[in-house]
């Protein structure tokens, strides 16, 4: 269990962090950018919570997904193959691929891209979405310069594609859906 007394240490004050093999970067590594954007995904997802009708179940889901976005940043904060580090694990993605197999079976089939909105709680869902996509992005930058977790950048994929299905169910199993038009008002 993690116990912080002191909330600052000034470690970082000269534009370092350190990981969790005791190992200091610059704040501004692409290691570090991905775990910032999966930080803010983690944020976002609150907010996304805080939308959502009290007792729904998909609150439990995205707690427990939360729940992952922190092991995920442990995951990306420990480089190399550190014995005993807190990792992704196949079977985060595994229950995370049940998750999107089981709000996806009441969706209709798409017949064109969802534009993000509807609901409140659908478009917060969709912010959420867009954020992990950009934390997938850097984390795949981060790859691009040591090696992460291959569990790790699948984590990412498959919870934008939850977030996705979760804002469709959100917005009446998709009848609430708020599709793009190609070309939209231009043809008007």
């Amino acid at each position: 269990m993690v116990k912080l007394n002191k909330i600052y240490t000034r470690t970082g004050d000269a534009g370092t962090t350190g990981l969790a093999d005791g190992s200091r970067v610059s704040k501004a590594s692409a290691r570090l950018e991905a775990i910032g954007d999966v930080d803010e995904a983690n944020s976002a997802i609150g907010v996304a919570r805080t939308t959502l009708a009290a007792g729904d179940p998909l609150d439990a889901t995205l707690a427990r997904i939360q729940n992952d976005l922190f092991d995920l940043g442990a995951d990306l904060a420990t480089p190399g193959d550190r014995e005993g580090a807190l990792r992704i694990t196949p079977q985060q993605i595994e229950w995370l691929e049940s998750a999107i197999d089981d709000l996806n079976a009441a969706l209709a089939p798409l017949n064109s891209f969802v534009l993000p909105g509807g609901s409140p709680a659908a478009a917060a869902v969709h912010l959420a979405r867009a954020i992990t996509r950009r934390a997938e992005r850097a984390a795949v930058a981060a790859n691009d310069q040591g090696t992460l977790s291959s569990n790790a950048l699948v984590y990412l994929n498959r919870l934008s594609d939850f977030l996705f299905v979760a804002a469709r169910h959100l917005n009446q199993n998709g009848d609430n859906d708020v599709l793009w038009v190609p070309g939209g008002p231009r043809n008007q």
